[in-house]
C-alpha cells in the first residue's frame, strides 16, 4: 500500500506528482475523458497498466515508467517518477531542433528499441491485457488507418481528386501491409510523438517513453512516421541535419526485426504508414474549412500530404499513391490560398501556432 502525504497536479494533464509517507516521489495518473470516444476511460487505463507491466515485468526492459500500484476500480495508477527528465517537445519548442540533435536521436532510437524488444511477443501481451478486460486486437491493429479501410477517403471527392486507378490499387496495397505486418508486428504506445518521450536536458539523455493509454501491437513503421511527416504539433519535421533520424530508428528496430534491413519491405511499410497518417489527418478538412484564413492547420495539412509523398519517393514505393497525395495537396493550396506556403523553408520542428 502506498500512502500519499503531498500532491501537486501537473496541469493540464490528469497527472500529479506526489510524495509518499516514505519520502519517495511518484506520479499519480487517473482516468478522464478523451476526444477519441471509441475507447472508455477504463479501457485506456487498463491498457496503460497492461503495457507498462508487460514491458517491465514480462520483458524486463526499462523503456518506460514502472507501475508501482493501481486501483482500476477507482481509475488511478501510481507510476515511477522519471524526473528530472522532461518532455522532448518542450525542449524543441524552446530551443529548436538544432540544439537537441542528441535528444532527437535518442527519441528515434528508443522508438525503434520498443519495436525490437516486443517483436514476437504479441500473444504474451494480449494475455496480460485480456486479463484486465476485453479488447479487439484486430481493430487496434490498424489504429488511425481503420476508418480509411472501412470507408475510404471521402474528402478526396470534396477536393475533386477522386481515388481511382493505380492510386486506388496502391492504397489497397498499403492498407494490406498495415493490416498484416508479419514480422513487423510490435508494441506501440499509440502516440509516438515527441511529447511522449522524456529526456534529460543535460548529460546522458537516458530517454523513456510515456503515455501508453492507446498501446497495441501494430505495424512497427507507424512509430517511424513522426520522423518523416509532421504530427499535430509541428509544421515540418525533416531537414538535412535530421536526415539520419529515420536510419537511427531503422537500425534500432533491425536489432529485433531483421527484416527491417530489407529495402523493399521497409520502404513499403514506411510509405504505407506515412500515407495512412496523412489521410487520417485529411479527415480534418471540414473543420479546417471553417477556420479563418491564415490558420496554421491548413498549411500543416498541405505539408503532411507532401511529406508523405516525399517519403514514398525516397523509398521508391507506391509512386501512384504518392502522386495522388501531391494532387490532394495542390487542391488544398487552390482551396486555401493562405496555405500556399513553402513549409520546407521552415526549420525542422517548427511548432504549429494556433
Amino acid at each position: 500500500m502506498i500512502t500519499m502525504v503531498e500532491w501537486t497536479r501537473l496541469e493540464p494533464w490528469r497527472v500529479a506528482r506526489a510524495r509518499t509517507d516514505r519520502g519517495e516521489s511518484v506520479i499519480v495518473k487517473w482516468a478522464g475523458p478523451h476526444p477519441d470516444r471509441r475507447y472508455s476511460e477504463q479501457w485506456r487505463l487498463r491498457t496503460e497498466v497492461a503495457a507498462l507491466r508487460f514491458l517491465a515485468d514480462d520483458l524486463g526492459v526499462r523503456l518506460a515508467p514502472r507501475v508501482l500500484a493501481e486501483d482500476l476500480t477507482a481509475g488511478q495508477v501510481v507510476l515511477e517518477d522519471l524526473a528530472p527528465r522532461t518532455a522532448l517537445d518542450g525542449l524543441l519548442r524552446r530551443d529548436g531542433a538544432a540544439a537537441h540533435l542528441a535528444r532527437l536521436t535518442a527519441f528515434a532510437r528508443i522508438r525503434g528499441e520498443l519495436g525490437a524488444v516486443t517483436a514476437g511477443h504479441a500473444s504474451r501481451y494480449e494475455r496480460r491485457r485480456r486479463a484486465l478486460g476485453p479488447i479487439d486486437a484486430a481493430a487496434d491493429l490498424l489504429g488511425h488507418a481503420a476508418p480509411i479501410r472501412a470507408s475510404g477517403v471521402p474528402e478526396a471527392g470534396r477536393l475533386g481528386v477522386p481515388l481511382r486507378g493505380g492510386a486506388e490499387r496502391e492504397l489497397a496495397t498499403a492498407l494490406d501491409e498495415l493490416a498484416d505486418p508479419g514480422p513487423f508486428l510490435v508494441l506501440s504506445n499509440g502516440d509516438p510523438e515527441a511529447n511522449n518521450v522524456l529526456v534529460h536536458e543535460r548529460g546522458p539523455v537516458d530517454a523513456r517513453l510515456i503515455d501508453f493509454e492507446f498501446a497495441a501491437f501494430r505495424h512497427a513503421l507507424h512509430d517511424a512516421v513522426p520522423l518523416h511527416v509532421p504530427g499535430p504539433a509541428w509544421m515540418w519535421v525533416t531537414g538535412d541535419a535530421l536526415g539520419e533520424l529515420g536510419n537511427v530508428y531503422r537500425r534500432a528496430l533491425a536489432a529485433g526485426v531483421p527484416q527491417a534491413e530489407d529495402e523493399r519491405r521497409y520502404g513499403l511499410g514506411l510509405t504505407a504508414a506515412c500515407v495512412a497518417w496523412a489521410l487520417a489527418r485529411l479527415r480534418r478538412l471540414p473543420a479546417l474549412d471553417t477556420r479563418p484564413a491564415g490558420d496554421a492547420g491548413r498549411a500543416q495539412l498541405v505539408a503532411t500530404l507532401e511529406a508523405a509523398a516525399r517519403t514514398a519517393d525516397a523509398c521508391r514505393a507506391l509512386p501512384r499513391l504518392a502522386g495522388w497525395c501531391r494532387h490532394l495537396a495542390d487542391a488544398l493550396r487552390l482551396r486555401w490560398p493562405d496555405a500556399d506556403l513553402d513549409v520546407t523553408a521552415l526549420a525542422p520542428y517548427t511548432p504549429r501556432r494556433p
